[in-house]
């Protein structure tokens, strides 16, 4: 598919260590290895997927860092135990997935209002931003609970503690996302978040016919 061409070189990275890894894993008789491997793989094209089918151009940088999250969280997460060897790493996992999830979630409103940026203040949108990251935030907790009841794995953790302070981050990283979001309607230079918004709304200008850059 054509959505699948030109990608970074870390997503091919990724996709090729995990396509090794099914096939030594299957070779070997590791089969929740090969399981975890062939859905990670399959969970980190479903973003080109999506997009795919509803004509949305994603930037290499936005899929290079999806793919690199679920690789973490589900690979290097359940098949090194990372969650057990780093304490620290679901709470940095589900901090910087968060505000990604709220950038994304800015990125769907801005798409709604077809990039006008008078159509509604920027408080209001970032917070419509920081809404949708919250919400998916939810649904990932929703997927670790369905994985863990559905194919035995501990996505989970400690349960209830680790999916309220899972939910506590997501809150924390989408309100910072949705608040980038707003001072990007601003005009505020926020670096790369601000050039990456720029590349998404110039790959899918059908979608902005409102756009227009602020002075």
């Amino acid at each position: 598919m054509q959505a699948f061409r030109n990608q970074s070189r870390l997503t091919y990275l990724i996709w090729g260590g995990l396509a090794l890894e099914i096939i030594a894993a299957l070779i070997t008789g590791r089969w929740t290895a090969a399981f975890v491997a062939f859905g990670t793989l399959g969970l980190s094209m479903t973003p080109l997927f999506l997009a795919s089918r509803l004509h949305i151009h994603l930037p290499k940088s936005i899929v290079a860092l999806a793919v690199a999250f679920v690789f973490a969280t589900i690979f290097l997460g359940e098949v090194f135990d990372f969650y057990e060897r780093l304490w620290w790493w679901d709470i940095a996992l589900h901090a910087l997935s968060a505000v990604g999830f709220g950038i994304a979630g800015f990125l769907f409103v801005f798409i709604l209002f077809e990039g006008d940026r008078y159509a509604a203040p920027p408080w209001a949108m970032g917070l419509l931003a920081a809404s949708i990251g919250i919400m998916i935030g939810v649904l990932w907790e929703i997927f670790e609970f369905a994985m863990d009841q559905a194919f035995g794995l501990n996505m989970q953790k400690s349960g209830l503690p680790d999916t309220m302070g899972d939910l506590i981050v997501d809150v924390i990283g989408a309100s910072l996302g949705g608040t980038m979001g707003g001072l990007y309607l601003r005009g505020q230079a926020l670096g790369s978040v601000s050039a990456l918004v720029d590349e998404f709304v110039a790959l899918n200008s059908r979608f902005f016919r409102r756009f227009r850059r602020k002075r």
